[in-house]
């Protein structure tokens, strides 16, 4: 017999499953397990999680962001958010930002706010450095500095999972040691984090989407709603790993997910939970 329909089914390479999985153990390791075990939540793209509506575009961002900012655990790091068709691109570098205590969950936030002037980790500008000449440059923001154009406004999935990915790249600059394949994937390892933190439906949903509206000249129509470093089926494999070491039922994710991505992420599930024994790691960590 060929075994022509027993053939198991091959969802992702696996180096990339192992490196998933890897990628979780250390981000358990680097950014506070108990926050992840007891405060971490499954984000959803509905109103009830993202109640409230603004007639502006700034106010409407700044909504976002800071419900962002609230299930990242994070609602009390210094960020100042900047309207890129509002700059003409001149948006002024981070200067090297402290946050006090704990980086993210209920008792950072307590920490910070009992002890305001304590100063133990230090963000550096995750900013591209301008070319403008130093004369004509903003002056440095004391805040951590994050960017949205308007036009991102169009994909409420796209622009939380953008924000998300901002706070997390952060979160990934201030690891003791660097993620699993080491400093090539801490672009890859920064979105991770954001799925890890919760919102790997809007990671998912948003791995492949439609470039910004708008004419040439505003600056959306130039770039995608956000930057990609995860594939749909990468993003959303992530997001089984984190319902299964939350038990979080599937159906609460994947009724959700784009339909195409459904079917994906019931087997995904399947082979998280199969595999989960292999990573001591995470069975230490977890519980499991």
């Amino acid at each position: 017999m060929l075994n022509l329909f027993s053939q198991p089914k091959i969802l992702l390479d696996e180096n990339i499953i192992d490196w998933i999985f890897n990628c979780y153990a250390w981000a358990l390791e680097q950014f506070d397990r108990d926050v992840f075990l007891n405060e971490s939540t499954l984000v959803i793209p509905d109103n009830k999680h993202f109640p409230g509506k603004e007639t502006s575009a700034e106010g409407m961002a700044s909504l976002i962001f800071d419900q962002v900012k609230n299930y990242a655990g994070m609602t009390h790091w210094p960020t100042q958010l900047y309207n890129l068709a509002e700059s003409n691109g001149q948006v002024p570098q981070s200067q090297p930002v402290v946050i006090s205590g704990a980086l993210r969950g209920r008792k950072a936030i307590e920490q910070s706010n009992q002890s305001p002037s304590a100063q133990s980790i230090v963000f550096q500008s995750a900013m591209p450095q301008s070319s403008m000449p130093i004369s004509s440059m903003p002056q440095p923001d004391p805040n951590i500095v994050f960017t949205y154009h308007p036009q991102q406004l169009k994909s409420p999935e796209g622009i939380i999972a953008h924000f998300a990915h901002g706070l997390s790249n952060h979160l990934v600059s201030s690891a003791t040691t660097p993620p699993p394949g080491g400093a090539d994937y801490i672009p890859m390892a920064g979105e991770l984090a954001g799925i890890f933190m919760g919102f790997g439906i809007m990671f998912a949903n948003s791995a492949v989407v439609p470039r910004a509206g708008g004419c040439g000249g505003c600056g959306g129509g130039q770039s995608p709603v956000r930057q990609v470093f995860l594939s749909e089926e990468e993003a959303t494999y992530a997001l089984a790993v984190f319902c299964v070491l939350k038990n979080i039922e599937a159906k609460s994710a994947s009724k959700h997910l784009k339909k195409h991505l459904r079917g994906f992420f019931k087997s995904a599930v399947k082979d998280c939970r199969k595999r989960i024994g292999q990573y001591s790691s995470l069975q230490l960590q977890t519980g499991l």
